[in-house]
């Protein structure tokens, strides 16, 4: 995948630009790819259904992963598919604006009416995203077996067919695809089948 340091929920607001041709209001996408993120690397563990920070110090050095770590830490126990949308602007705020520090997106500001100030963004990294997109399609369709795709790649792949933003293809594989992930992603899941009917929420 291109920029390899992204992480999901960067990966996932950039497809779904990409696809949709459109500034990203999916609060729950953009959610679930840091759930399964933090997931991925440790960061929150899977307690009975509960997604659980599995410490209290340990930080990313992502701001979108790391207000999300802050915030489970903060809240009460929920259970993953409930974090896929409790405060999920939250997180899809702070990927826009970690995205338009980083270059893939601008931001041109301006005043509605002379008065009221409004940020209009725009796709800026047009070329990157493409080829994010064309590899996600890779994943999705092969020719590498399933067993071949890395553990994060299966994830954007599952997240993504769970958000509607590609064709499923082969069913086959799409669960296979999802199979692997879930292996490999403690809560995840759990976490697509809360964000299938929760796709185009803005919360």
């Amino acid at each position: 995948m291109p920029d390899g340091s992204l992480s999901l929920s960067a990966r996932l607001y950039l497809l779904a630009w990409d696809i949709r041709r459109s500034e990203v209001t999916d609060g729950p996408l953009v959610r679930s790819g840091a759930l399964a993120e933090l997931s991925r690397r440790g960061l929150l563990v899977d307690d009975d259904g509960i997604a659980t920070p599995a410490d209290l110090d340990t930080e990313t050095g992502d701001a979108v992963l790391d207000g999300l770590l802050e915030l489970v830490r903060e809240s009460r126990p929920h259970r993953w598919g409930s974090w896929v949308t409790t405060h999920a602007r939250v997180t899809l705020d702070a990927a826009r604006e970690q995205l338009t520090a980083e270059g893939f997106l601008t931001a041109e500001r301006r005043r509605v009416l002379g008065v009221f100030p409004s940020v209009t963004y725009a796709l800026a990294r047009r070329s990157a995203v493409a080829v994010l997109s064309d590899e996600v399609r890779q994943v999705l369709a092969g020719p590498p077996p399933v067993a071949d795709v890395a553990d994060r790649d299966a994830a954007l792949a599952a997240l993504a067919l769970a958000g509607h933003l590609l064709p499923a293809g082969d069913p086959a594989r799409g669960e296979a695809l999802t199979a692997r992930a879930s292996a490999a992603v403690p809560g995840l899941r759990a976490v697509l089948a809360e964000l299938r009917p929760r796709v185009g929420a803005t919360t």
